[in-house]
């Protein structure tokens, strides 16, 4: 492979998560606010952290039951999560070829053991780098700046797969590598990538040696 490190956001990328993420902070507003925008209208919130999510709606004194409650929310429907179709294989294959497998999601870490924990997939990954790990979020470079500290990896030996905008400014300004993850991309505008695959087939055949 031509990348000794290889890490993934989360959700839209590795696991279809966008319908019980948007039903669940639907729930939530609804029980807390007595209102809600209607699913298709809250898809901005899949690249953003929970905590600035609750700024962009506007939500601030109930902010924290706000989130208890959507994480509560995922946790009850987490069956309508699972790895996107080709994401095991293409795990296997990383793995086999010796690269490192890593996460960095917007994602706390309680957020991500709701979804990963329970799949069989989570094993495949030696460091996971969530929003209570930094100060700053994508599309700062904390995060995956983070990761290169904790495993010694060096920006060139790193290809980071996204699913958004922010992703990839995240994955830029750490002058590492992007993978534009289309199989579960909601982006309108043109995002910068090294690689555009259509699932992840075919993206283990773009970084093959």
């Amino acid at each position: 492979m031509k990348y000794k490190h290889i890490v993934f956001d989360v959700d839209g990328t590795l696991l279809d998560t966008a319908e019980c993420i948007l039903y669940s902070l639907r729930q939530a507003l609804l029980t807390v606010t007595g209102s809600s925008p209607e699913v298709e209208e809250l898809t901005h919130v899949l690249s953003r952290t929970s905590a600035a999510n609750m700024e962009h709606l506007g939500i601030t004194d109930k902010a924290e039951e706000t989130i208890a409650l959507w994480v509560a929310n995922e946790e009850k429907y987490s069956d309508m999560m699972q790895p996107f179709a080709g994401i095991p294989k293409l795990l296997d294959t990383l793995k086999n070829a010796g690269c490192q497998l890593g996460i960095v999601t917007s994602r706390t870490h309680e957020e991500l053991d709701l979804v990963l924990n329970p799949l069989p997939i989570s094993t495949y990954f030696s460091v996971c780098i969530c929003s209570d790990d930094t100060e700053e979020h994508k599309p700062s470079p904390a995060p995956l700046l983070k990761y290169m500290e904790e495993t010694g990896a060096k920006s060139g030996e790193v290809l980071y797969i996204g699913d958004s905008l922010g992703d990839s400014m995240c994955a830029s300004a750490a002058g590492a590598h992007f993978a534009y993850a289309l199989w579960g991309a909601h982006e309108n505008a043109h995002v910068p990538a090294e690689y555009y695959p259509e699932d992840p087939a075919r993206l283990s055949e773009l970084i093959s040696d």
